[in-house]
């Protein structure tokens, strides 16, 4: 009994290190986000342009939900942008905390933010809660993702122990580690955006169980010529495109 009640004291404490030097909260925030529904991040460059693509899955939690209120890629500035997977209110307030820093970098210094600075601004404040009592974790994980002033892409993915890494294409969420595999197969850094988006939809599809809906699904790139978001109609056409959508069976097997 001492055992368990030494153990629920760890289990409770963000701040406190278990003797096998865990940080339980820490893990448990890493759950969670793996409890959300997936986002990937895809590092591409050629001779003509180079960027970042984000692709994101949301799950519609009724057919009377409005798909675009699902925000899970979202703007911090021209040149970056951030993907979220994880509890949507921690995300959204690591997201504010990169836009002020943004902001202060534009202001202070009359240039844009590096996409490494910034990131390791996110993840020091993400770090701190960590740290402090009466605190938890966020359950969020960031993709950050964008162009520096010497034209050079770079993505980042924080953590919630506070720790970034860099990758050329990562995933996070939901079945992140299956889409993980695909991304390590199939990824070629020279390709051009709407290659990016491809292996990003070929990646999901991949982990899905029936192929992909577009509805609830949300795509955007950060290039040399700024932020742009993929528009529902063109996400569509590529998931047709690339027949990625649920195939008769499976829709006849559901119903039954």
């Amino acid at each position: 009994m001492q055992g368990n009640s030494q153990q629920q004291a760890y289990d409770r404490g963000t701040n406190i290190f278990s003797p096998d030097g865990r940080l339980y909260q820490v893990e448990y925030a890493r759950e969670a986000i793996k409890r959300g529904s997936p986002s990937i991040g895809i590092r591409y460059r050629n001779e003509d342009d180079a960027g970042v693509v984000f692709v994101a899955s949301g799950r519609l939690r009724s057919s009377l939900q409005v798909p675009d209120s699902i925000e899970k890629i979202h703007k911090v500035d021209d040149h970056v942008g951030v993907a979220s997977a994880g509890h949507v209110a921690d995300a959204r307030q690591l997201v504010d905390v990169a836009r002020r820093q943004a902001q202060v970098e534009r202001l202070r210094f009359g240039e844009d933010a590096g996409i490494e600075a910034l990131t390791k601004e996110i993840t020091g404040y993400i770090q701190e809660y960590t740290q402090a009592g009466g605190a938890r974790p966020f359950g969020a994980a960031l993709l950050v993702g964008g162009i520096d002033e010497d034209g050079s892409p770079h993505l980042f993915e924080t953590d919630p122990s506070g720790t970034p890494y860099e990758w050329e294409a990562v995933a996070i969420g939901g079945d992140s580690e299956k889409i993980q595999g695909y991304l390590e197969a199939e990824y070629e850094a020279d390709t051009d955006a709407d290659g990016a988006l491809e292996l990003a939809l070929h990646a999901l599809e991949d982990a899905s169980e029936g192929g992909l809906e577009s509805e609830g699904m949300s795509a955007s790139i950060v290039s040399t010529d700024g932020f742009r978001s993929v528009s529902d109609a063109k996400l569509h056409e590529m998931i047709d495109g690339y027949d990625l959508t649920p195939d008769a069976e499976s829709e006849e097997d559901d119903e039954e």
